[in-house]
């Protein structure tokens, strides 16, 4: 495959993976066909391309391909031929998108995806595995890594909830306006891996990627002008926000981590930072804040300080005790003891990383030996130091964060 027809099917990937399955869901009702044809285009692009050229409209041709590909599995089967007649019925009646936009003011194909997953038959954390694996295209290992879980585990769980979609019957179907609410919480949190992902992927030579972010802060304008009077979901915006702003500094030239005291804050945008502090700031004046707006406030905390030195780290380890009442979870744990630390000092932060070390609720998180070795580092004690940021090492599984562990290594001596 020649260099630009690769450059062109990655970026088509990335951008357009979520459309063509979220309309060939629509279209067939059928979430593994829709997969499975989203893949065979991709497949068929892949030996086409080099020799017919990439098309004006690469998305347009994946979604066609796409869509006659279902058409041909489809007939191929008596099931498929009575789905056929279904659709074509449909077809000559009222659109039934339309039908669902108007009754739920959903109108993007991909956010009304995302709301037709977030079915509550369905637990939590299997409706944001299946969104994710769905519209953004994350693989099994992927999606394992945001969850903090193994591979097969992982594997399984995509795998029983979508028996359970079959089996129950559950419609792939735009919930009415007044329904959308118990579905937002799901919603959220597909949202926010998605975010994540984008903003510091979980694996590959690229720490940033992106295409994804950008889907995300995309679609989290919409749920915004869906849900206007929802405070989570204004402060999930301001956190991403917030977050995007620091993306031009968070890697130098070289492609390389850059840590946040460290970074060039000229290059910070400073024009998504004032969006952000100014939804946080409405979003907080309606009472009781949740998890999403107590992070973007601690975010908040360092997008707006002057320099490293001039953030105000009392507040935010402040803002972390709220965060852990309200969302317990082994990482806002984790990031509460590097604010502990930076208040009382690094032994203070190192007994709390120490208990979570022990608990086991991280093993095989890199970032829990990397921040273990920074404390030690801080603390000059090197030779414990050198063996966490080894541990880091072996775990970590972006490129960027491994050459960033390893010149760790190296300034304290080590080999």
């Amino acid at each position: 495959m020649t260099g630009p027809v690769d450059a062109a099917l990655t970026a088509a990937f990335h951008q357009e993976w979520g459309q063509i399955v979220a309309t060939l869901i629509g279209f067939t009702g059928d979430w593994d066909l829709a997969e499975e044809c989203a893949q065979d285009a991709f497949a068929l692009a892949l030996e086409r391309w080099p020799r017919d050229g990439v098309p004006d409209r690469p998305g347009a041709w994946l979604t066609t391909t796409a869509r006659n590909r279902a058409i041909d599995r489809l007939r191929r089967d008596a099931v498929g031929a009575a789905k056929l007649r279904e659709m074509a019925a449909t077809s000559r009646g009222a659109a039934p998108d339309t039908e669902d936009a108007e009754v739920s003011g959903v109108s993007d194909d991909r956010l009304r995806l995302i709301f037709t997953c977030c079915h509550p038959a369905l637990a939590l954390e299997a409706r944001v595995a299946l969104t994710l694996r769905t519209l953004a295209g994350l693989n099994t290992s992927e999606i394992a890594r945001a969850f903090l879980v193994p591979e097969p585990t992982m594997a399984q769980r995509l795998v029983r909830a979508k028996r359970k979609i079959r089996n129950a019957g559950i419609p792939y179907r735009v919930p009415p306006a007044h329904l959308l609410e118990e579905r937002t919480n799901g919603v959220l949190g597909v949202l926010y891996l998605l975010f994540n992902e984008g903003y510091a992927a979980t694996s590959g030579a690229d720490l940033v990627r992106q295409a994804l972010t950008a889907e995300a802060l995309r679609l989290a304008r919409l749920l915004v002008r869906l849900l206007p009077h929802d405070g989570e979901v204004a402060g999930l915006l301001a956190l991403m926000l917030l977050h995007d702003a620091r993306r031009a500094a968070r890697l130098d030239d070289a492609g390389d981590l850059v840590t946040l005291e460290e970074q060039d804050r000229t290059l910070w945008d400073t024009g998504e930072i004032a969006e952000g502090v100014e939804l946080l700031k409405t979003a907080l004046r309606r009472g009781r804040p949740g998890p999403y707006q107590l992070q973007a406030a601690i975010v908040a905390c360092h997008a707006t300080a002057a320099d490293a030195a001039d953030t105000d780290w009392e507040q935010v380890a402040e803002l972390y005790e709220r965060l852990v009442e309200l969302l317990p979870s082994p990482v806002v744990r984790l990031n509460r003891a590097i604010a502990i630390a930076m208040t009382r000092g690094p032994a203070a932060g190192l007994e709390l990383v120490d208990e979570l070390q022990a608990s086991g609720a991280l093993t095989g998180y890199h970032l829990l030996p990397a921040t273990r070795a920074d404390l030690l580092r801080r603390l000059d004690c090197t030779d414990e130091a050198v063996a966490a940021y080894r541990q880091a090492l072996d775990l970590a599984t972006t490129d960027s964060e491994r050459r960033f562990l390893s010149r760790r290594l190296a300034e304290l001596g080590a080999r």
